[in-house]
């Protein structure tokens, strides 16, 4: 309980992992590597292909690093086959380590096979103190690896493995198998992780976390997968299997929020027209005067863009995104994280200066960065920044891979409105409503948990340390 009381004081914020895959094509590897560059987004500390043919031998490359510091033409050569899944992976600092980089590969007397992972298995601790009793050794702490492990000490045919594995987890996550006969892919029974399938033009199919990198492959969208539901694509085609019938779709709000790219459409609802409502929905009850809207780029474009539309305001480019500045969260000192931001983000002067600006942002976490953002636009000459958060208060811990912080990080849980406010620096602040997310998404299928501590799953070990951190 120790050890997993300490990993769970160490969460930071992080985003999600992405999964793809390819079924019968001359080109599968090097696919999958454009199919990952399309979600890129949801990691980039490492990235791993694994491909094979028919009945032939699984091989996979995998490190550390962008995409494209891991691959190369050479490298892509040396994955040969018409089959292929591939991963980007984002990762706690206590897990990036090269064991952990997906596909995780088995090889063994009953099966080969390659496996990846998005999201997170909160009953994954007691299942791995389980199996290790039985004699499993794990090498990282990915739920990929659990998986592996669960197939191989279940006994049956590999559907039925993949099927009793699976009835055994709580919480969110995307699969992505292969095998020399077959891809499988597999979403939780609550929905939690989105993952669709596509068709491609010479007849195979792909299957990926998000619908934006079927573009670039030119599929076809066939559909999502159904909460609890083990696709397996081979040879005959699709075969479809309900690994439990007790279900329920509560898709992660921050998919529609933060993570997927605006160009995708998650459970029928395309991620851009979602934030451009909320965008609008956040507009519907302001009272405040300014001269222009802008947003913090880039998941809040959208929404910023919806926001102007609804009050009547121009939309302006007050923000610019330095695309080839790497992440500043990581940085040893409070100097250098700030610097970090400023290389991150600049302020357009000749655009702020002067004006009452509104300033929309999906979420705020810890506050430090919308506070040095508000910092940026007032030393650029806004005379007022207003702060228009297109999500309601982050004020509770995330178990389902999307990596938020304690209560004590999570400033929306330990300060008032007003405190928060101050503490940015803004003129004012206002979120949205829980409720008003889903009228705006157009949905009421969303986990919320972050938002309002309405878990949808058991937490298992995690709740004893949630209740302990709670009651601090």
């Amino acid at each position: 309980m120790n050890e997993l009381r300490d990993e769970f004081l160490s969460r930071e914020l992080h985003e999600e992992c992405g999964i793809f895959g390819i079924y019968n094509n001359s080109d599968a590897a090097s696919l999958s590597y454009y199919g990952l560059h399309a979600l890129q987004h949801r990691g980039q500390e490492a990235a791993g292909i694994a491909a094979c043919d028919t009945g032939g031998e699984i091989n996979c490359y995998k490190g550390k690093g962008l995409l494209a510091e891991v691959f190369n033409n050479e490298i892509i050569a040396t994955l040969p086959g018409r089959h292929a899944i591939g991963h980007v992976r984002y990762s706690t600092a206590d897990a990036n380590q090269i064991e952990n980089v997906q596909p995780i590969m088995v090889r063994s007397h009953t099966a080969s096979f390659a496996v990846a992972h998005n999201g997170q298995i909160v009953n994954a601790p007691e299942l791995r103190h389980e199996l290790e009793k039985r004699g499993s050794i794990f090498q990282g702490v990915s739920d990929s690896e659990l998986l592996a492990h669960m197939i191989q000490v279940e006994e049956g045919s590999f559907e039925e493995c993949i099927v009793k594995a699976c009835r055994r987890f709580e919480g969110a996550f995307a699969f992505v198998i292969l095998t020399n006969k077959a891809i499988y892919a597999v979403r939780d029974k609550n929905g939690l992780r989105p993952v669709s399938i596509a068709k491609l033009p010479e007849g195979g199919y792909c299957v990926s976390s998000e619908t934006c990198a079927y573009d670039i492959v030119a599929g076809e969208y066939v559909r999502d997968l159904k909460a609890g539901e083990i696709v397996k694509i081979d040879d005959e085609g699709i075969h479809s299997y309900q690994y439990t019938d007790d279900t329920q779709y509560k898709m992660c709000a921050m998919e529609y929020i933060y993570f997927a790219r605006p160009d995708s459409t998650i459970d029928g609802i395309n991620v851009h027209t979602a934030r451009r409502l909320s965008g609008r929905a956040l507009a519907k009850r302001e009272d405040t005067e300014a001269d222009i809207v802008i947003g913090v780029p880039d998941s809040s474009t959208s929404a910023a863009i919806g926001f102007a539309e609804e009050i009547g305001l121009p939309y302006e480019i007050g923000l610019i995104k330095n695309r080839y500045v790497g992440r500043t969260f990581i940085q040893p000192t409070q100097k250098q994280r700030e610097r970090g931001v400023r290389m991150k983000l600049s302020a357009v002067s000749s655009i702020v200066k002067g004006k009452r600006v509104f300033m929309i942002d999906d979420s705020i976490v810890r506050g430090t960065t919308s506070k040095r953002i508000v910092q940026l636009l007032k030393e650029a000459g806004a005379t007022e920044v207003h702060v228009r958060i297109c999500s309601a208060p982050l004020i509770s811990p995330c178990f389902y891979g999307v990596d938020t912080s304690t209560y004590d990080e999570l400033i929306s849980a330990r300060l008032t409105h007003d405190e928060l406010c101050e503490f940015i620096g803004a003129d004012s602040l206002r979120f949205m409503e829980v409720d008003e997310m889903g009228e705006s998404f157009g949905t009421k299928n969303l986990c919320t948990a972050c938002f309002d501590g309405q878990y949808c799953t058991k937490l298992f070990s995690y709740g004893e340390i949630l209740e302990s951190e709670k009651n601090k």
